[in-house]
């Protein structure tokens, strides 16, 4: 199979393909193959991107689909708010379905604003039926999906066996890998974060694993002292670590992932984007949850692009995009996949109405991505080269009858959680 994506404004994020003001991409065979002014492909199968932006689709490293139902419920929490009624209340109420329905539908939400690769950070795992469920709705969507297993999160002992089952299902040449969502020395000990980074060498799984410290805690510090630091891991968040731990990140190669709109209304501290760059580490984005935030990767790149540039000055809106196209690609392995427009890479691509009133005329297309784009702009998305969304559509996904399952999904679970759906419910912390 052949596809032309023609006459669009080429962004491919690659220095050596460069960006076109006109431009086309040619597919064969769900890879891209050439990326110039014009291409001649007569047997090809043509879209027309006139009056389109032509760009790799959005890489967001960490998000928590199964929340999904309760979107928007915690718009005014704080983070141990957060903590209190996802973990604390709502979760325990969750079946198998529930959980699949709210990762069907928050997978399907990326998509549609043109996230084409997500890592799904998945902690609502009270039996490994719930597991399965997750992933049964990640392999339902025609995206580029890590399926994140933080099989301990809020428990103790070992997860050795739950890891090696789900691994065994997900071998990683599909559009549905696995990850290894750790827990940290806050939730266990050092001897036990040892063992999952072997566990996860052994598996040959990338690792994720939520970090902060308020000043007294050296999370880092204290996995570089016993050797645990790897070019293989992403920390998320990272807010309010010392330069120097930063510097050891950058040193031995890890990754990091911000969500700048939760890290500033959940009260983490201001977003490390610029102490990230000084050091050496490029950030990447994500949405984190939707219960609180959008989950938009424009939303996203704007908050830390405006934040960093009212704090310093510093940062331009390449670094923005870059951050959410081919960094977040590298933190999740899959760099020799996706990304950019690059010849061998596989078509995830997005294309953007840059005739739509609210960005026209798109003189620099980057800066109207960054500082003025929304998901409204999404008129087509590519996945491995097939189509998932056309002229604004997703297609072949009955929306109206996955939103009435949804919404009877968050209902029983409210409903056995003894929780108001009336916009009155504040979680109340415990107090030391």
């Amino acid at each position: 199979m052949r596809l032309l994506l023609t006459g669009g404004t080429v962004v491919s994020m690659d220095p050596a393909v460069g960006d076109f003001e006109r431009g086309d991409v040619l597919i064969e065979d769900g890879v891209i193959v050439e990326v110039a002014e014009t291409i001649e492909a007569p047997d090809a199968e043509v879209i027309d991107a006139t009056d389109r932006i032509v760009m790799p689709g959005f890489v967001d490293t960490h998000r928590h689909t199964w929340q999904t139902a309760f979107r928007g419920i915690g718009a005014d929490w704080t983070f141990p708010e957060w903590a209190v009624a996802t973990h604390g209340t709502l979760k325990a109420h969750y079946r198998p379905e529930d959980v699949y329905l709210g990762t069907l539908l928050g997978r399907l939400e990326a998509l549609h604003s043109g996230v084409t690769t997500m890592l799904d950070w998945f902690h609502c795992v009270p039996t490994p039926e719930h597991a399965d469920a997750a992933v049964a709705a990640l392999r339902d969507i025609a995206g580029r999906s890590v399926f994140c297993h933080g099989a301990g999160w809020g428990t103790t002992g070992s997860v050795d066996a739950e890891i090696r089952r789900v691994r065994s299902a997900l071998p990683g040449d599909g559009l549905v890998t696995m990850a290894f969502g750790l827990r940290g020395a806050e939730a266990t000990s050092m001897d036990t974060v040892a063992e999952e980074l072997k566990l996860a060498a052994e598996l040959d799984l990338r690792t994720s694993l939520h970090v902060e410290s308020e000043g007294i805690r050296r999370p880092v510090a204290d996995l570089h002292e016993h050797g645990l630091l790897r070019d293989t891991t992403t920390f998320v968040h990272a807010t309010g670590l010392g330069d120097d731990e930063l510097r050891m990140l950058a040193d031995t190669g890890s990754s990091v992932s911000i969500s700048p709109d939760v890290e500033l209304k959940m009260g983490f501290g201001w977003p490390m984007t610029g102490r990230m760059l000084a050091v050496g580490l490029r950030p990447t984005l994500s949405i984190d949850d939707v219960p609180s935030v959008g989950g938009d990767m424009f939303a996203t790149m704007r908050t830390a692009f405006v934040v960093q540039r009212g704090l310093d000055g510093g940062l331009n809106s390449r670094d923005l995009l870059e951050f959410a196209t081919v960094d977040g690609a590298h933190a999740l392995g899959l760099a020799a996949r996706t990304g950019s427009l690059t010849p061998g890479k596989d078509a995830d691509v997005v294309l953007l109405r840059a005739d739509d009133i609210t960005v026209l005329p798109a003189t620099d297309p980057v800066g109207t991505i960054v500082a003025a784009g929304h998901p409204g702009l999404v008129d087509t998305v590519l996945v491995a080269g097939r189509v998932v969304k056309r002229d604004g559509v997703l297609v072949d996904v009955d929306l109206s009858a996955l939103k009435a399952r949804l919404v009877a999904s968050r209902d029983h679970v409210a409903a056995a959680a003894g929780v108001p759906l009336d916009g009155t419910w504040r979680p109340r912390p415990k107090t030391a």
